[in-house]
């Protein structure tokens, strides 16, 4: 059983997936933040590779990204980096970023270097459900990866269904068609969630953007299997030297 799986067989509910953006604060902050998460009680990590125009990301993942890409951050130094992680951290972790810097590196490179380290999934949402499904699929299940789609409240029923079919590990959903990090109307994504909840889903379904502190996680959790907290982390790690304890202070206002 893959450890995504695993995750959600063992932990149906209030499964807590963090967010944090490779090299940042530091540019070898990268596994100390990712070990941080995993003794924190996080149980999934969402780690983010830095890119210049991430276009989901609201102000403070793109400044994280900034400050990665300045330190020195790419992703042959991320690979570099995650090489020992399988000696340390045990939980899923799953690669979220943008098609533009992976096909630089090449596609069939960049999956084969992510199943290497022990990478779990992928998230990339500027990829086309189509060119996914005629070209890079097959790359993708060639090396183990499960990959992520993202589905927001506008998206329609039909495509929601198809692409929780496309969808392995996970469903994102999106809660609202805005950037990360944004105020959400959380009695209107209760009602898209409850919405998502009655399709009767073949993957679990995990709830992002605006998603920050305990009561917010909690109606996610309502509804969903568990949700994703990015921005509000990100904002606690800014200028913060103990990374153990200052995460070790977040994830317990999250979980209460």
């Amino acid at each position: 059983m893959s450890r995504l799986k695993d995750v959600f067989a063992k932990k149906g509910k209030n499964v807590l997936n963090v967010y944090c953006t490779a090299g940042f604060p530091q540019v070898n902050s990268t596994l100390p933040v990712m070990q941080a998460l995993q003794d924190s009680g996080a149980d999934i990590i969402e780690l983010g590779m830095p890119y210049s125009d991430p276009l989901a990301d609201g102000e403070v993942i793109q400044n994280s990204s900034t400050i990665a890409l300045q330190g020195g951050m790419t992703l042959s130094l991320l690979f570099e980096q995650l090489k020992p992680m399988r000696n340390q951290i045990h939980i899923p972790v799953v690669l979220m970023g943008y098609m533009n810097p992976v096909l630089q590196y090449g596609f069939e490179k960049f999956c084969a270097d992510a199943a290497a380290a022990g990478v779990d999934g992928l998230i990339l949402p500027d990829l086309p459900p189509f060119e996914f499904e005629t070209t890079y699929k097959a790359i993708v299940d060639r090396y183990g990866l499960s990959f992520i789609f993202l589905v927001t409240p506008e998206t329609s029923e039909t495509r929601v269904r198809k692409l929780d079919a496309l969808s392995s590990g996970f469903l994102y959903a999106v809660s609202s068609s805005s950037t990360t990090g944004n105020e959400k109307d959380f009695a209107a994504v209760e009602q898209y969630l409850e919405r998502l909840q009655h399709y009767g889903l073949n993957n679990p379904v995990l709830v992002g953007f605006g998603i920050k502190d305990q009561d917010t996680f909690s109606r996610a959790c309502k509804y969903a299997n568990g949700a994703i907290i990015g921005s509000a982390y990100i904002k606690a790690l800014d200028g913060q030297t103990d990374l153990a304890a200052t995460t070790r202070h977040f994830i317990k206002n999250v979980l209460g």
